[in-house]
């Protein structure tokens, strides 16, 4: 009696886009092959409120409570690369003390985001609650310095051309020094938990891997590239701002897969706090002294730049943030374009996702560390 070969046929089937494991109005139609996928391609757009139209009927800083909205658990650091732009084409200097408050900000981002990122992480793994619930509880920590500093948690609207909007007290930088030497002792704890973990070595290892080659060709930056091995830093590479002054390495991996991801995340973290350190200590004024005014912006109230065009970026916690801006003389923007991160380091999703599970998808996508306000910009 011959054995029988049942017929099978692929499946399409759609991801989102409205669904929790999408971080945000994203879609993938997967095609299936039993649980193996075989072709994947994201739909995204549902999101779009047209921003760089916007920014071309504004004046220039009128823009900075929408670049909040871009990745908005980066609004600092997405107000210090269109500040930087800015600064560029209408040839302003920020002043020393403004520099390290800017700086202060940008790296206490990158711990928010770099620990949310990694709680959302397990959460997508299975690991529902708790390990997002401790990343969450240090992320607070962080939030409450940004309320102290411009008055809101999230949607900052803080840096300005020439510096910042307001300068920070001392009381502030006394706190941010507590919470920056806790910080470690947090981290420890935490990798203890996930590090070694086999059930996340399991899920993450080899899943999701992404060549040094093609993170290079299709111009993926971040963690996400330094994770395949790609030596590239804006803050070291471009010096941007008083980064030169500052001691720090540049984590890599070597497989990149999801757990490189991860893994690099935590070590950048470590970084972050070393960065912090320093400029919390050297800050201009020294530790007991905060001169009022000292740190805001001296840029002019009517800006209207000399005509031309300038790029800013800034090594933002997903990668090259870049605001290109181009000059009519007038106090809007002729031309104003973003490069977004998330929005590139999308493009080689199916690439990692062809021949892995649909549930390897989901971590896959959680790896790249996307937001979607970025992505339809």
């Amino acid at each position: 009696m011959s054995a029988t070969t049942a017929e099978t046929q692929l499946l399409e089937i759609n991801l989102g886009p409205q669904h929790p494991s999408t971080h945000g109005v994203f879609r993938m139609i997967a095609t299936l092959d039993g649980e193996t996928i075989v072709k994947l391609k994201p739909v995204m757009g549902y999101l779009h409120r047209n921003h760089e139209q916007i920014g071309e009927g504004i004046t220039y800083v009128a823009s900075f409570p929408f670049t909040d909205r871009l990745d908005y658990f980066n609004a600092m650091s997405n107000n210090f690369g269109l500040a930087l732009a800015i600064e560029k084409l209408g040839g302003i200097q920020a002043s020393e003390r403004g520099e390290y408050v800017r700086v202060i900000m940008a790296e206490l981002t990158r711990l928010v985001n770099h620990v949310a990122v990694t709680g959302f992480l397990l959460n997508d793994m299975g690991a529902f609650g708790t390990p997002l619930l401790y990343a969450f509880r240090e992320r607070e920590r962080i939030l409450d310095l940004f309320e102290a500093a411009s008055g809101s948690r999230m949607m900052c609207n803080y840096v300005r051309p020439g510096g910042v909007r307001e300068d920070v007290p001392v009381q502030w930088l006394e706190r941010a020094r507590e919470i920056v030497n806790n910080f470690p002792i947090f981290l420890d704890e935490f990798e203890t938990l996930l590090t070694e973990n086999e059930i996340i070595q399991q899920r993450a290892k080899h899943v999701g891997v992404l060549p040094k080659t093609l993170a290079v060709n299709a111009s993926i930056t971040g963690p996400m590239a330094r994770a395949s091995g790609v030596n590239y830093d804006i803050r070291k590479v471009d010096g941007y701002s008083i980064y030169p002054k500052f001691a720090f390495k540049v984590p890599l991996g070597s497989v990149g897969d999801v757990y490189d991801r991860y893994y690099v995340r935590i070590l950048e973290m470590r970084e972050s706090v070393k960065i912090l350190q320093q400029a919390l200590k050297d800050i201009p004024g020294g530790p007991a002294i905060s001169p009022k005014g000292q740190a805001i912006s001296k840029a002019p109230r009517t800006f209207k730049p000399p005509k031309g065009e300038a790029y800013g970026r800034v090594e933002s916690p997903k990668g090259e943030l870049g605001f290109y801006l181009v000059s009519d003389g007038s106090s809007q923007p002729y031309r104003y374009h973003i490069r977004a991160p998330s929005f590139i380091n999308l493009t080689v999703l199916e690439d990692m996702c062809l021949g892995q599970k649909v549930a390897d998808a989901i971590i896959i996508l959680g790896s790249i560390d996307i937001v979607l306000g970025e992505v339809d910009r």
